[in-house]
């Protein structure tokens, strides 16, 4: 018989370390927040200045869904190719005002209310037109002003 040598133990990996949170985040939240209530209370202001009737095409979240696209659209250039802005500012515009002020739920519940109400067609032409305008207004509006930044670019190397 032989005997049993030294138990052999396969190494073991150390647990993963814990990560602390990162509370370096909180200004970006706290940014992200100001600016949403900045952006809803500007589309509520839009509501109550241009209300749309029950049954009726919802012409003021269309435009204000366009408007914030295009919005964004300047916006996200203009940070990205001008000069480095403050680390608060795409989150405080971009995510928190434009995000608050677009407001793609209620385009949804729209949709809904047009179609339960018997127009279906319409509801379908909502969704479409949004969603295509909204788009067109983004790629329009960067383009718009990537020519610009390059034009002034041009003007003051001359």
């Amino acid at each position: 018989m032989t005997q049993p040598g030294p138990a052999t133990t396969a190494a073991v990996p150390p647990p993963p370390a814990r990560r602390r949170p990162d509370f370096g985040q909180g200004a970006v939240v706290c940014a992200v927040s100001l600016g949403g209530a900045v952006g809803a209370a500007a589309r509520y202001g839009a509501g109550l200045l241009w209300p749309t009737a029950g049954g009726a095409f919802p012409w003021t979240t269309l435009t204000v869904n366009v408007l914030g696209c295009a919005l964004i659209g300047v916006l996200l250039v203009t940070v990205t190719e001008l000069a480095s802005p403050h680390r608060l500012l795409r989150p405080f515009l971009g995510t928190g005002v434009l995000g608050g002020f677009t407001t793609f739920s209620t385009y949804a519940v729209d949709a809904v209310r047009l179609a339960e109400d018997g127009h279906a067609a319409t509801a379908l032409a909502y969704l479409a037109a949004t969603l295509a305008a909204a788009m067109a207004a983004v790629w329009l509006t960067a383009a718009l002003t990537r020519r610009l930044i390059a034009g002034r670019r041009r003007a003051r190397t001359r």
